[in-house]
Order: C-alpha cells, then sequence, then structure tokens
C-alpha cells in the first residue's frame, strides 16, 4: 500500500492546539512552498518501490478536498447521513493523475480549498456538532472532521518535504542563502486574512468559531 488507513490519533497530534481553519488556510500556501525549484521529473520521482511521489500525494490532496467537501454538506444538510470511506490509492492511480501536470493538481486543490473554506465560513457554529457515521471510524462531527483534515495536511506536507529533502537536498550555497532570507521573510508576513468568503489565490477567512469546533472533538 501506498499509503496507510486513516489515523485520527495521528492527525489530531499533527494538529495540536492550532486553529484548524487558519492551517487549512496556510496549507495551499506551504505545499507551493515545498514545490519551488523542483522540476516535474523531480516531483514525479518516487522516493521507494511502492511509496507515493510528491506528484501523486498532491493528487492524492486534491482529491481528498473534493471528497471532504461533500462530506461537510452531507452532515451540516442531512440527519446523521452515511459517510463511505473510499480507497485513496486507487483514486491515485486510476483518477489520471499522471495525465496532469503538479501545477494543475495544485491548482485543483486550491480551488476546492477555498471552495470548502466558503462553505465552512458561513455555517452556523451549531452545524460543527452535526454528525455523520464513517463506514469505518463510526460517528464524527463536522467539527471532529475539520480538525482531522487539517491535521491530515500536516502529515502530507512533512511527507513532501521529507522526501525532498532525502532525493534533492540543497546545494550549499543555496542553504546558507535561505538561511540568511529567512527573518526577513519572516518579519513580513501577512496578518491573519479576514473573514470573508474565499477565492482561489485569495486569502481565505478564519472561521471566528474554529476554536470551538477544535474543542468539540
Amino acid at each position: 500500500m501506498m499509503a496507510g488507513p486513516v489515523i485520527p490519533e495521528r492527525y489530531r497530534a499533527a494538529l495540536g492546539d492550532d486553529d484548524p481553519f487558519l492551517a487549512m488556510f496556510e496549507a495551499p500556501q506551504a505545499l507551493r512552498k515545498l514545490l519551488k525549484g523542483l522540476t516535474e521529473k523531480q516531483l514525479s520521482r518516487r522516493p521507494a518501490p511502492g511509496k507515493w511521489s510528491i506528484k501523486e500525494i498532491v493528487a492524492h490532496l486534491a482529491d481528498g478536498e473534493v471528497i471532504l467537501g461533500s462530506r461537510y454538506r452531507l452532515v451540516a444538510a442531512h440527519e446523521r447521513p452515511a459517510i463511505a470511506a473510499y480507497d485513496q490509492d486507487l483514486f491515485v492511480e486510476k483518477l489520471g493523475a499522471d495525465a496532469a501536470s503538479t501545477e494543475e493538481l495544485v491548482a485543483d486543490f486550491e480551488m476546492a480549498r477555498a471552495v470548502n473554506l466558503g462553505l465552512l465560513v458561513r455555517l452556523p457554529d451549531e452545524a460543527f456538532a452535526r454528525v455523520g457515521l464513517h463506514s469505518e471510524r463510526g460517528e464524527e462531527s463536522l467539527g471532529t472532521m475539520v480538525a482531522l483534515y487539517a491535521g491530515h495536511d500536516r502529515i502530507h506536507l512533512d511527507q513532501i518535504e521529507t522526501i525532498r529533502t532525502g532525493l534533492f537536498p540543497a546545494k550549499k550555497k543555496a542553504r546558507k542563502a535561505a538561511a540568511k532570507a529567512t527573518p526577513k521573510r519572516a518579519a513580513g508576513k501577512a496578518a491573519t486574512p479576514k473573514r470573508s468568503a474565499p477565492k482561489p489565490g485569495a486569502k481565505a477567512p478564519v472561521k471566528k468559531a474554529g476554536r470551538k469546533a477544535a474543542k468539540r472533538i
């Protein structure tokens, strides 16, 4: 198997005490930063037999965000709907990821994430206590789903960073230049995004109830 089953505790640990809505907003930007400077050939290289390439991880994030969006909507609108699991390896294998560029897959992820964040922002706070019945994990609230998949992002971003560091380590001069530039970049970080419906490529809102939702887990 190229990727194991969902492990909720692992995802919770990856998120820690961070706001899940802010983490979800920041994930596409963090992804682009990790991919910067890599060629399509490098992005498509698997770190070992049977392991996903960086490109395949991106495809998984894009496909998963579409599935997650449908789950959000089912749980928010229906009473205890059934939530079907899916085979993430088959999605990566059979949904044509190899026929798309990594940039196209990143754009798909950004678009789907922006649409889903727009939904989460406009839902009333009480919606995050509504539950669906996952076919493998059982009862799962909307608030739990948000927190788990914010952690899911972190797991895969770390995975990409590990692959990049292992297969394509930065040259010594580049590492020194990056180390010198880091403080300046940190000082110029943008403020927390305002609450408004997100658009692809634009800053997305942070749900004010995000911390409350995380505490409901």
